[in-house]
């Protein structure tokens, strides 16, 4: 609850936090900007009764995402990926399996995506989803399931990029991940 911060307040503790999650789910770092400070922009109009949202960063977060997918925006994406071709290099701070994330998480549709990153990233439950997301919760899970589906063979370290895996495939390489990792730390 924000009601016990001024929103210079709400700002500073949030903004970082909500850029990244939004990052996530857009796969754009400067549309993540773009969109999480028009949201904040909105959130200092109406102060007063945003202030007094159980989760007033879920509402920032949400209307963040829903201003970075709008149509005008998508067709700007669009027209621009191809320019900007794997940008996810270009970004110092991530780590290799930070950065194979992110490029998986773009290959999958953004409903998909939204959802993945608020239950896997954030910790949400189905239930806070749907009600930060307006849909179902039958619908949460089935993007959930679908999102992990479609993200399963983009982050196999065995896949050659964009060729579809197997879950047999997949079962049987995290075994030996799993293997691994578990005599190395005898």
């Amino acid at each position: 609850m924000a009601s016990g911060l001024d929103f210079d307040e709400f700002y500073q503790a949030t903004y970082h936090r909500v850029v990244g999650q939004v990052y996530a789910m857009t796969g754009s770092l400067s549309e993540a900007e773009d969109s999480v400070q028009e949201a904040y922009a909105r959130a200092w109009q109406g102060w007063t009764k945003i202030s007094a949202y159980e989760d007033a960063e879920a509402w920032v977060r949400a209307v963040a995402y829903r201003i970075s997918i709008s149509s005008w925006r998508k067709t700007v994406n669009r027209l621009t990926a191809h320019r900007r071709g794997a940008r996810l290099e270009e970004q110092p701070s991530l780590s290799p399996d930070r950065m194979a994330i992110m490029s998986a998480l773009g290959r999958i549709p953004a409903e998909q995506r939204q959802v993945i990153v608020l239950h896997h990233f954030l910790d949400r439950s189905v239930e806070e989803i749907s009600a930060e997301t307006g849909v179902p919760t039958g619908t949460v899970k089935s993007r959930l399931a679908r999102g992990r589906r479609a993200l399963a063979p983009h982050l196999s370290e065995f896949a050659e990029p964009g060729a579809p895996v197997s879950g047999e495939e997949i079962r049987k390489r995290k075994g030996r991940k799993d293997r691994k990792e578990s005599t190395s730390h005898v």
